[in-house]
């Protein structure tokens, strides 16, 4: 962690995914952290009274176990401000922030707070999007509700709940349906919001140095699950056993770019900036680990809508396949187009 910086975890999903179930065992569990949750909305999903300390007409409620939890009246930038300058006066004690989503919303915006906002970016860190998924409700979920779906795009970790109320067959359809809207978040299974904390917070998905994690049937150069979005001709009949969902298209989809070859700076800095001009609300997450012409380092850039940033990495290892590889998450993305114009960039 960089020192001093306050790590903010985003917590979305869509109504009754369980997010404040999971909330509160993140809350009770004695793990000796002390957690300021910021609630986009109190409403009937709310964290129950049972384990607030209702003392006071103050937006910022203590909890029983020394957390805090507050509402947002205003923006989120507005929140994290008055939460900041009272952990630095000493009114509050907190050593990281979840903020829980209401299930409609966007995680876009919110993540984007805390790039674009330099007050808010010098006291706090961005460590990563969960996204629960209900999996009974998923499917219909995500196929009338573009939040769901973006929801899904945007995480860096997915935590499925309720499977034990659907069949298996169903629960592997929705995991494939996931990894092919969203290849770089792992997911798991979820009881209750049985969580451990470690797989709940510093996972550093926002850390530019994280490695890019992606299921290595994706990065198959023809394809692995890949070329199923394509070649519609290959329908399955009823009689195929492994259940793959021609019938969802999803707006939101997510293709891979590989070069082996060295890319230009230049070409690629000017071709990335004219992409995210035109299509950058659309674009949900993007990331990759880029060999550039002239670097002895992998060069690690990743992106969400508009707003992109890309660092050196380390050097290459002795031995090591010098390659590039992205992952574009996004809504109707024109694959083509941006596979075209990476390849115009390989030098």
């Amino acid at each position: 962690m960089s020192q001093g910086l306050i790590p903010a975890t985003i917590l979305t999903g869509f109504l009754g995914s369980g997010k404040t179930t999971l909330l509160k065992r993140v809350l009770s569990e004695s793990h000796g952290q002390k957690i300021a949750v910021i609630e986009n909305e109190f409403g009937s999903e709310n964290i129950d009274n049972d384990i607030l300390v209702q003392d006071s007409r103050e937006e910022i409620i203590q909890l029983n176990n020394g957390c805090v939890c507050c509402s947002i009246r205003e923006d989120l930038r507005t929140t994290l401000s008055e939460l900041a300058e009272k952990k630095r006066k000493g009114d509050l004690d907190f050593d990281r922030v979840v903020i829980e989503t209401t299930g409609l919303a966007d995680p876009g915006p919110v993540a984007q707070t805390f790039f674009m906002d330099d007050e808010i970016a010098e006291v706090y860190l961005l460590d990563s999007i969960l996204t629960l998924v209900d999996a009974k409700h998923a499917d219909g979920q995500l196929d009338t509700r573009q939040e769901a779906r973006r929801q899904v795009g945007f995480a860096d970790q997915i935590f499925i709940s309720k499977t034990d109320l659907v069949a298996e067959g169903e629960v592997q359809a929705l995991v494939h349906r996931l990894k092919h809207m969203n290849p770089r978040a792992p997911q798991r299974q979820v009881h209750f919001g049985e969580v451990p904390i470690a797989e709940v917070f510093d996972l550093r998905g926002f850390n530019l140095n994280a490695k890019l994690d992606i299921d290595p049937e994706f990065l198959k150069p023809d394809g692995g699950h890949e070329h199923h979005d394509d070649d519609d001709d290959h329908e399955h009949g009823e009689h195929c056993d492994h259940p793959h969902h021609h019938h969802h298209d999803d707006d939101v989809k997510s293709f891979v770019f590989h070069a082996d070859r060295p890319l230009n700076p230049a070409k690629l800095e000017d071709f990335l900036g004219a992409i995210v001009q035109v299509y950058g609300p659309k674009m949900l997450r993007y990331k990759g680990v880029l060999h550039m012409q002239g670097s002895e380092r992998k060069v690690i850039f990743q992106g969400v809508h508009q707003l992109m940033g890309s660092d050196l990495g380390p050097k290459w290892a002795p031995g090591e396949k010098k390659a590039s590889k992205m992952v574009f998450i996004g809504i109707d993305l024109p694959r083509d187009i941006l596979l075209q114009g990476l390849e115009q960039c390989v030098s």
